[in-house]
């Protein structure tokens, strides 16, 4: 199936105070955001028309870029009410949200103190981030090159596209290989994430265990998620992972707005078998998305 490339679509996107048709969305080529990465982005989803956890993105979106040492031009709520509008203007009930933010073309160099930040709206629909029926097998993961780096070394805290660069080149090696995505490991070795959602494993002990999220976003999912265990009488635990102790593992998926929870099958050498715990989860957070309230396992 061909591609549809996203500066040519139909639909309409809000940036900088107007809503505007989707193909007049427009920027300059030489804007500090696209040279020297200092563009933040959400990705948020709508179920039944509700955008969940909106307020949390809206904060994260801010902080993210304050991480980088600007500010959003407009309010939370403003921000709040231009995601719906957005939504109604693409006649979008359930689908996927990019709110982002960058900065301008006044100053092409590395200060950027005189640019003007910009925002930005857009929306479409996106059923699933892999293959339905692939996804439900368990996607199968390779082992990235690439590591998450230390946060003295980068803003390891803000959803900020300059740190997506690696992700993009471990997930383009991961599928020549033919797996699906990848599992990327910290600057010290540790298991980290995989190139766009946060990971969890089933362990021989019977709880749930989580990289400890001190290098690398602490997904809203991944947040979601361990409530929603905690409510099923699972265990959490969040610490730090050798590679090696995957073997020990019986059940493995990701988290995220994108991937929702998605099932693994294998990462590198080691495999899983996804069971009851991925599926008792993958009900509740179904429940929660779209009717606001989670069932519990019986």
């Amino acid at each position: 199936m061909a591609l549809i490339p996203f500066d040519d679509r139909d639909g309409f996107i809000w940036m900088d105070g107007q809503m505007l048709p989707w193909r007049e969305a427009r920027g300059h080529i030489l804007c500090h955001g696209l040279h020297y990465a200092s563009s933040v982005f959400e990705g948020e989803r709508a179920y039944n028309g509700q955008i969940f956890r909106s307020a949390d993105h809206n904060a994260r979106l801010r902080q993210s870029a304050n991480y980088l040492d600007f500010d959003l031009p407009i309010s939370d709520a403003e921000l709040e009410g231009i995601k719906y509008e957005v939504l109604k203007a693409n006649n979008i009930v359930d689908g996927y949200l990019r709110p982002f933010a960058w900065r301008g073309s006044e100053m092409m160099a590395i200060s950027a103190q005189q640019t003007t930040t910009h925002i930005a709206v857009a929306a479409w629909n996106w059923p699933s981030y892999f293959d339905p029926e692939t996804k439900m097998r368990g996607i199968t993961l390779d082992i990235a090159s690439w590591r998450r780096p230390n946060p003295e070394s980068a803003p390891v805290h803000a959803k900020a596209a300059g740190l997506y660069m690696i992700c993009t080149l471990a997930k383009h090696e991961a599928e020549r290989k033919g797996f699906q995505d990848a599992m990327m490991l910290d600057y010290r070795g540790y298991v980290a994430e995989a190139t766009g959602a946060n990971v969890f494993f089933v362990m021989s002990d019977g709880r749930l265990h989580t990289p400890k999220a001190d290098c690398f976003l602490n997904g809203l999912t991944r947040q979601t998620v361990i409530e929603l265990a905690q409510q099923n009488g699972l265990q959490v635990v969040e610490r730090h992972i050798m590679p090696e102790e995957m073997a020990e593992a019986r059940e493995c998926f990701l988290t995220g707005t994108a991937a929702e929870i998605t099932p693994v099958s294998k990462i590198g050498d080691y495999e899983f078998k996804p069971a009851e715990v991925n599926q008792m989860l993958i009900d509740a957070y179904t429940d929660l998305v779209t009717t606001g309230s989670a069932r519990k396992a019986s």
